[in-house]
């Protein structure tokens, strides 16, 4: 698909890759690593079951602009991998893997690939360059150490 980018990151942390893949998997966790300024709220009443199928909803705002978004479950391996697809929302593609390897006695690599796209065509485009790519990579950045610090206060 033309125009599809890839963001990848990764950081490795001092637990058990089954206390990782635990948080990561448990839903309400992802309000607490997302930026603030995304005014991001999960809409989906809890508890949420996750498994393949498992749809969530949420609501956020980008550049001020209120956005519904919903994605589904895709693959559920606990405690090696998930995948979430979006379902409705602002891209025409987004994809984002979740993989988590033991990495010696007590430490897991955590590692994040999203695979997204926007809507729009050239403009899409204009726009990835102009400030999508860059909130997106902020968006991953504090969510890498939001990831360490609630980790580390879990342990």
């Amino acid at each position: 698909m033309r125009g599809v980018h890839i963001l990848e990151r990764s950081q490795r942390l001092e637990l058990p890759i089954e206390q990782a893949f635990e948080f990561h998997g448990e839903a309400a966790n992802l309000e607490a690593i997302t930026p603030p300024w995304l005014g991001f709220e999960i809409t989906t009443p809890r508890p949420i079951e996750m498994r393949v199928g498992t749809r969530l909803d949420y609501r956020l705002k980008l550049h001020g602009v209120p956005v519904r978004w919903q994605t589904r479950i895709e693959a559920w391996e606990p405690p090696t991998r998930f995948v979430d697809v979006q379902v409705e929302g602002p891209y025409k593609l987004w994809e984002h893997t979740h993989t988590f390897a033991a990495d010696g006695d007590d430490a897991v690599l955590i590692e994040d690939r999203v695979r997204y796209a926007l809507p729009l065509g050239p403009l899409g485009l204009i726009a990835h360059r102009l400030f999508v790519r860059n909130d997106v990579e902020r968006i991953f950045d504090f969510r890498r150490e939001a990831v360490a610090g609630q980790l580390a206060t879990a342990r």
